[in-house]
């Protein structure tokens, strides 16, 4: 009894040691990103849409370079065809020590001002919450305290010049507070990740050497809705499709020609209305595979917390499509998605049966189900309901051949990432952010986003992991996009304790 008492005492002791020095890192890493907080705000002010302004993207290079600069970080802008990316490096852990790269990227998406609820997306608001809707209130109010739940409002709020900004606060951290990295910290900050990171592969094998790492640490995505700390060992990959079916010649008149010629609308209608059955699933043969997710994966999926009701809440819909036993199995299987549709005009109408209607989708890959694969589904699927497939505008020969015509022009497809959930680079990350918050580390096998996984994988040849930082509910893509700012002091800390947590590999 005795020796069971010392143990239980001993046991309380290191328990008590170790709550003191997570409230202790905890304080150091708060006064750390109040610091860095106006800088994230200055930051939040800079254009940063590749996809319209090469200038605006070098300008937001050169005062992140900067920035971490000014932070202690060793900075070099790495070319790219006008739109840089930035490396960065602070190796203070010593030679012998492992070395991470952390990801993430400058760049934003395009915006439209009419659609947000401020002057300026480019203008960050702070608003709180009072009686169910957001209130614009004087930024000011930041200078005496916060409280964590008002919000940040700003294109890049959350994704992701966030977690940039959360990384320069974390290494402020360490440096005022003199404390050593158990890691070797690299990073690279991709300056076009919204546009489908084109380039990404070919600066990352230019500079190979360079940013050769042990691991890979991804900044981006949303942590899970229950604000816990969160990682996330793979993702979806995605691949654009267009599907043009091509009607006659030229717009015709719906009058003298109606009933009688088809109408291509009706014609793609009716092809994308038979690729999915009235549960959602997709009806082409053998899309999801035989066997596309085990039984281990599955109770993993099934043991990550979800209030599906507070989701479709949110959502505003009062169902769910009926593809996997729930919402993380259903984002973990291959999608086909409709992203639009056109066919004529809707705005000036005009009573004709249009020469062509377009479809844009986007299926969404995994590891198994991956993109050459799913395309030759979908094309088989096509071909088997009678449509001849054409690689460019047919001629008046194919036209007067075939019966339905269709064009089908794909983009590259990015592809899929799956880390083992054993990998020392995820058991690292949990156990160094069991301390951050209150709730148990959520992992999620696969989100359903894609990111720019592969150039990453392939170069480097090392293992990647996401660890999102931004709350769930951030208007990601969207208008109104915006950060909890609670989280920006909870991402400084998880950042903290990473740093400062050994990695054995």
């Amino acid at each position: 009894m005795r020796l069971r008492t010392g143990l239980l005492y001993g046991l309380f002791l290191v328990s008590v040691s170790y709550c003191a020095q997570a409230e202790e890192s905890n304080a150091l890493t708060t006064r750390s990103a109040k610091a860095v907080f106006a800088d994230y705000l200055e930051y939040l002010t800079l254009s940063n849409v590749a996809t319209q302004s090469a200038t605006d993207i070098e300008k937001v290079a050169r005062w992140t370079a900067t920035k971490y600069s000014e932070y202690g970080f060793n900075t070099q802008l790495l070319e790219n065809n006008g739109m840089p990316m930035l490396y960065a490096d602070y190796m203070l852990a010593g030679k012998n020590a492992p070395t991470l790269l952390f990801y993430a990227h400058m760049d934003g998406q395009p915006v439209n001002a009419e659609l947000w609820e401020q002057d300026s997306p480019w203008q960050p608001v702070l608003k709180i919450e009072e009686n169910d809707s957001w209130v614009e209130k004087p930024l000011s109010l930041l200078d005496k305290d916060y409280d964590p739940n008002w919000r940040i409002f700003a294109r890049s709020a959350s994704d992701d010049k966030a977690p940039i900004m959360m990384l320069l606060a974390a290494i402020n951290s360490l440096s005022t507070n003199k404390v050593t990295p158990s890691v070797n910290i690299k990073v690279l900050l991709d300056s076009n990740e919204e546009g489908g990171s084109p380039t990404l592969a070919k600066v990352i094998e230019k500079n190979k050497a360079q940013l050769s790492a042990d691991a890979v640490v991804m900044l981006d995505g949303p942590m899970h809705p229950s604000n816990a700390s969160t990682v996330v060992f793979g993702h979806r990959g995605a691949t654009l499709i267009k599907l043009t079916v091509f009607g006659p010649n030229s717009d015709s008149h719906s009058g003298h020609f109606g009933n009688y010629i088809q109408n291509p609308a009706f014609m793609l209608s009716t092809l994308l209305a038979g690729m999915k059955n009235e549960n959602g699933k997709v009806t082409i043969p053998n899309y999801y595979g035989d066997a596309p997710l085990s039984e281990e994966t599955k109770q993993v999926l099934r043991d990550i917390p979800i209030d599906e009701t507070a989701l479709l809440a949110r959502l505003g819909v009062a169902k769910t499509e009926s593809v996997g036993g729930n919402y993380y199995e259903s984002i973990s299987l291959p999608s086909l998605n409709i992203n639009g549709l056109s066919a004529a005009s809707t705005t000036a109408v005009r009573t004709i049966i249009p020469a062509s209607a377009t479809a844009s989708i986007d299926i969404r890959t995994t590891k198994e189900a991956h993109s050459s694969r799913q395309v030759k589904l979908l094309k088989d699927y096509i071909t088997a309901k009678g449509y001849h497939i054409v690689d460019e505008l047919p001629s008046k020969e194919t036209r007067l051949k075939h019966e339905k015509l269709i064009l089908i022009e794909v983009s590259s497809g990015t592809a899929a990432l799956q880390t083992s959930l054993d990998e020392p680079v995820g058991l690292w990350a949990q156990n160094a952010l069991e301390s951050v918050s209150d709730e148990k580390v959520v992992v999620i096998p696969m989100m359903g986003g894609t990111v720019p996984t592969a150039p990453l994988v392939n170069s480097i040849e090392k293992p990647v992991i996401l660890i999102p930082l931004v709350n769930a509910d951030n208007n990601q893509h969207a208008p109104n996009e915006n950060l909890r700012i609670g989280n920006f002091y909870s991402g400084t800390n998880a950042l903290y304790q990473l740093l400062t947590t050994p990695y054995d590999q």
